[in-house]
C-alpha cells in the first residue's frame, strides 16, 4: 500500500480544508479498493511568517506556495492542497493542478458585532480587510469608509475585529464556512457589489505531473463545472498579468458537462483607491476564449494603464 503525503500550509484553515480534502479522498480509494493510505504534513510558508504588512508589498500571492511546490518538487510529499486563490497563474514545470474538486460559496462576507449590512455601515466606518480588491471595490461603492489593512489567520482577523475596534471586517465566506464559522457571517456581499477573487472558495490539489498513480486518484475528485470556471478566471487573471499587486476580481459560472455548457465570467480592474473600476462580462463554450474575451474588454477600456499605476 502506497502511502500519499499531502503538504499543506499549517493555519488552521488550511488544516481543515485538507483534512476534508483527504477524507473525501479516503472515502474514494474505499469505494474503488484503491490501495492507498494518506498523511497530511504541514509546512510553513514565507507567507505565513511575514504578518505585519499587506501581502501586495512582499510579493502577492505565490508567498503562500513557494516552499511546498518545492516539497513537491524535491519528492518530500505527493500533492498538495491550495486555496485556489493563492494560486499564480505559472505553475514550475513539472508541476499541474491535478484536481479542482466542487467550491465552496465564493463570495465576500461582511462580519461585525453590530449586524451591520454594507449599505448601512455607518458614514466613516473603519472596515479591516487584507485585500487590495476587496479594498478598492468597497471604496468605490462607499467613499467615505475607512479602509486599514487587516493581515493573519482568518481566527487572527476574527480577534483583531473586536481588539482593534475596527466596525467591520471583510473576509471570504469559504473560509468561515469550512471552518464551521458560517453563524458569524452577518452579510453575504453579491459579487455586483465585490467580484471575489480569483479561484475564490476553490480548491486547487497539485502534485507533480509525471506521477500517473496520484493524477489517477485524483482526477476521481474533480468537478467538471468548477474546473471550468476556475479556467476562466484563471486565463482571464494570467492575461491581465494580476496578483496581489494589483486589484483584480472575476467570477465565473460554467454550465453542466465536463466539456460541454456555457461559462459566463465577469472581471473587474480598479485602481486601489477605486477611483476608476472596470468590468466586463464574456461568455462562451471554451473556458480559456471566455477569460481571454473578458481581459481583452478591459484592456480595451484602459485597464492596462490602471494596472500599471497599481504596480507603481
Amino acid at each position: 500500500m502506497r502511502t500519499i503525503i499531502v503538504g499543506t500550509r499549517q493555519s488552521a484553515l488550511a488544516l481543515t480544508q485538507t483534512g476534508q480534502t483527504v477524507d473525501r479522498l479516503r472515502r474514494i480509494c474505499e469505494e474503488a479498493g484503491l490501495p492507498f493510505a494518506f498523511e497530511v504534513k504541514p509546512i510553513v510558508t514565507r507567507g505565513d511568517r511575514i504578518l505585519d504588512v499587506t501581502l501586495s508589498k512582499v510579493g502577492g500571492k505565490g508567498l503562500f506556495v513557494k516552499e511546498i511546490e518545492q516539497a513537491l518538487l524535491d519528492g518530500e510529499i505527493d500533492c498538495a492542497v491550495h486555496s485556489m486563490k493563492d494560486m499564480p497563474f505559472d505553475l514550475p514545470e513539472g508541476l499541474t493542478i491535478g484536481s479542482v474538486p466542487l467550491r465552496e460559496d465564493p463570495r465576500d462576507c461582511l462580519v461585525n458585532l453590530h449586524g451591520y449590512t454594507l449599505s448601512d455601515l455607518p458614514p466613516g466606518a473603519r472596515v479591516g480587510t487584507s485585500s487590495l480588491r476587496r479594498g478598492a471595490q468597497l471604496q468605490a461603492r462607499r467613499p467615505d469608509l475607512r479602509i486599514e489593512s487587516l493581515r493573519g489567520n482568518i481566527d487572527t482577523r476574527l480577534r483583531k475585529l473586536e481588539t482593534e475596534g475596527l466596525d467591520a471586517i471583510l473576509l471570504a465566506a469559504a473560509g468561515l464556512r469550512r471552518m464551521g464559522w458560517a453563524d458569524r457571517i452577518t452579510a453575504y456581499i453579491d459579487p455586483e457589489d465585490c467580484l471575489p477573487a480569483v479561484g475564490q472558495g476553490a480548491l486547487a490539489v497539485e502534485c507533480r505531473a509525471d506521477d500517473e498513480q496520484v493524477m489517477s486518484l485524483l482526477a476521481r475528485l474533480n468537478d467538471g463545472k468548477t474546473e471550468r470556471a476556475v479556467r476562466a478566471e484563471r486565463r482571464f487573471l494570467g492575461l491581465l498579468n494580476g496578483g496581489c499587486q494589483v486589484p483584480i476580481g472575476a467570477y465565473a459560472v460554467a454550465g453542466s458537462g465536463e466539456e460541454g455548457g456555457e461559462v459566463s465570467l465577469t472581471g473587474m480592474v480598479a485602481s486601489p483607491d477605486g477611483g476608476r473600476l472596470l468590468r466586463a462580462t464574456a461568455r462562451g463554450t471554451d473556458p480559456e476564449a471566455v477569460g481571454s474575451e473578458a481581459a481583452e474588454a478591459l484592456l480595451a477600456q484602459g485597464a492596462d494603464a490602471i494596472l500599471a499605476e497599481a504596480r507603481e
